[in-house]
């Protein structure tokens, strides 16, 4: 772990699972049920199971539900409980939590507001290691006259050795807008100023203490096949070797 991103969620291990990470503004079993209810009523879906099971334990106890990791469809997914109105997601593609179109349509369905967060350290160095990136992007109900719904999207990232920064949606009251104007472009939205950001919508995802508060339950998403798309299985250390973490 980089110096600047010195405080990521468990200390990075449970990366590229928690690199990226969802949050819905509602509660754990609430938002797990909804999701389900979505799944379900897929095309796609119809031939298989879907189930949602209580998952209780620490933090890392309840993550190593999604193992195996899966390279082809997703076959498990967590909601996890906060010390907030927040109900954090992941789950077990091998590449890491794709949250941007859940998150989406979470928070048009239900309206709600739904985010992305992305915190991953830039490690490359000749062809080893990450590409950099902070990213937050906040969805909300469906919006009169727009197709997609983004209240908010606020990004630097390594965009394969160029770094590049944007932002659309309306500012926040809380922003450091100032520093968008930063000469080096990755500090003009870094991984302080993401923590920061979130502690303004309540959230400090970057803590273990922040999750499964004491006497609430976890819930986790599973499906049995058949699957569209069958790729192998990974351990947490197999996909984090071939990520070069």
């Amino acid at each position: 772990m980089t110096q600047e991103m010195k405080g990521l969620l468990l200390d990075d291990r449970w990366a590229p699972v928690t690199s990226t990470m969802g949050f819905l503004e509602l509660g754990a079993e609430q938002a797990a049920q909804a999701f389900a209810t979505w799944q379900r009523g897929l095309a796609i879906s119809r031939d298989s199971t879907i189930e949602v099971l209580p998952v209780s334990g620490t933090l890392e106890q309840v993550l190593s539900r999604l193992l195996p990791l899966s390279g082809g469809e997703t076959q498990r997914r967590l909601f996890i409980p906060t010390r907030s109105a927040w109900t954090a997601y992941v789950t077990n593609q091998w590449t890491g939590t794709d949250a941007a179109s859940p998150m989406r349509y979470m928070a048009r369905w239900l309206s709600i507001r739904c985010l992305r967060v992305v915190a991953v350290p830039h490690t490359l160095r000749g062809d080893r290691g990450r590409y950099g990136s902070v990213m937050l992007d906040m969805f909300g109900p469906e919006q009169p006259g727009k197709i997609l719904n983004y209240v908010r999207s606020i990004y630097a990232a390594n965009d394969g050795g160029r770094w590049v920064f944007g932002h659309s949606g309306e500012p926040f009251p809380f922003e450091q807008v100032e520093k968008y104007q930063a000469r080096r472009v990755r500090d003009r939205f870094t991984f302080e100023m993401l923590k920061d950001y979130l502690r303004h919508l309540g959230l400090s995802p970057f803590e273990e203490d922040f999750y499964m508060p004491p006497g609430t339950r976890a819930w986790l998403i599973q499906k049995t096949g058949p699957f569209t798309t069958v790729g192998r299985e990974y351990t947490l250390e197999e996909a984090r070797a071939a990520r070069v973490l």
